[in-house]
């Protein structure tokens, strides 16, 4: 394949999935041009990765293995229990067994971008998938810790099918009849529950985004009502908005 030039070989690469790039490394193993030796050379680091992140997953599958013959497992998490304002939102996600969506972690460990992307993939691969939230105002009437079960609870309840065990962030989440397994720091240990991580995070993220073009002044498209410099300057300069939590900011007014 030496006829080819560089820049077509490159193209080639760069838009190779992982067996493509294979098939690639082997082709042009003894391509002596020095450009091609170093295309080689990348796509080789490339397909080491991707392996290293397969074992990963691979290791962030062990409980959905061993509860998997119960029937469904199903991961769930919250985000939003330290903000100032807005929701707690809770999702509650069953995955294939032996699903594979590389690049899966807690969503704490992944960029926006990468969330969105992963966001995608998630709703498009899941058995099923369900969210669940509590307001500011239920937040206030029976407690933050209440609210972040609710919104469980409400996140099971919207599932299409129902699981036969729950894989929770290191919680027991009361009222449900369904065998609960408490992890901890299980958004990094068990895909099912960081998949329900990054779900309720993009989830909560995209509704924060919108009330930040309704209630301006606060940061919430940046801060996601988490109490910033820049959320606590608007809070003093502005009062409460209509989604403070008025239980979490009386100290700050």
């Amino acid at each position: 394949m030496e006829e080819l030039k560089i820049g077509e070989i490159k193209k080639m690469f760069s838009e190779a999935d992982e067996a493509g790039l294979l098939r690639l490394i082997e082709g042009f193993s003894t391509d002596s041009r020095q450009g091609v030796r170093k295309l080689v050379a990348s796509a080789i680091k490339k397909t080491e990765k991707i392996e290293n992140e397969k074992r990963r997953i691979h290791e962030m599958r062990k409980y959905e293995r061993e509860y998997g013959s119960r029937g469904y497992v199903c991961g769930i998490d919250e985000v939003g229990r330290g903000p100032l304002a807005g929701p707690v939102c809770a999702c509650a996600v069953i995955l294939p067994k032996d699903c594979e969506i590389l690049y899966v972690n807690d969503s704490k460990k992944l960029s926006a971008k990468k969330r969105e992307e992963l966001y995608d993939e998630i709703m498009e691969k899941a058995v099923s998938v369900g969210i669940g939230m509590a307001s500011h105002k239920r937040i206030d009437e029976i407690n933050i810790l209440n609210a972040t079960y609710e919104a469980m609870r409400e996140a099971i309840s919207k599932l299409d099918v129902k699981p036969d065990i729950l894989l929770n962030d290191a919680v027991t989440i009361p009222g449900v009849d369904i065998e609960q397994v408490p992890i901890i720091k299980g958004d990094a240990k068990s895909i099912s529950i960081a998949a329900a991580s990054i779900i309720a995070k993009v989830t909560r993220d995209r509704l924060m985004e919108e009330y930040e073009k309704l209630l301006p002044g606060y940061g919430f498209a940046n801060n996601k009502g988490y109490g910033t410099a820049e959320h606590i300057e608007g809070l003093k300069k502005l009062g409460k908005s209509p989604i403070h939590r008025e239980s979490f900011i009386g100290g700050i007014l």
